[in-house]
């Protein structure tokens, strides 16, 4: 388990958020990166939030980083993971972003309620929420 630095470089942001954003760019500049991401976040343009939820894979994904595989789990049902594939669509088609959740162990049946759940709420409530749980990977991803 790490503590959580005083600095993390590009490149180790980049791993933690699925790839290098505006928002890892600006993260690698603070002393606290993990711990002032929210008012980095805050400071992003709206094209640059979306940007950096983009860069996650979506949940039930074929084409996985190692560690977001780990992560989601393998395998499935079936009828799960079809229904996840299409729900993830409607979500970026009513948003514009990609759904974003800190999966935590939970099972895709879990994760497809809470993407049902999710799609009910309003694009503003969304987006707050999809960085909310981007930064809460991206923590737990740096103390493992």
């Amino acid at each position: 388990m790490h503590d959580l630095p005083r600095q993390l470089t590009v490149e180790e942001l980049a791993e933690l958020f699925e790839g290098k954003t505006r928002l890892v760019e600006l993260l690698a500049d603070r002393e606290d990166p993990l711990g002032s991401a929210a008012e980095v976040i805050a400071e992003l343009s709206e094209a640059e939030q979306r940007e950096a939820l983009k860069a996650h894979p979506a949940i039930g994904a074929r084409n996985l980083s190692e560690r977001s595989a780990t992560e989601q789990g393998r395998g499935g049902h079936p009828a799960v993971l079809t229904e996840l594939a299409y729900l993830n669509q409607v979500y970026e088609e009513k948003f514009g972003f990609r759904f974003v959740v800190f999966v935590d162990g939970r099972t895709k049946s879990e994760i497809l309620e809470v993407l049902q759940g999710r799609l009910e709420r309003t694009r503003d409530e969304e987006l707050e929420a999809g960085l909310h749980e981007l930064v809460a990977i991206a923590r737990d991803r740096w103390q493992k």
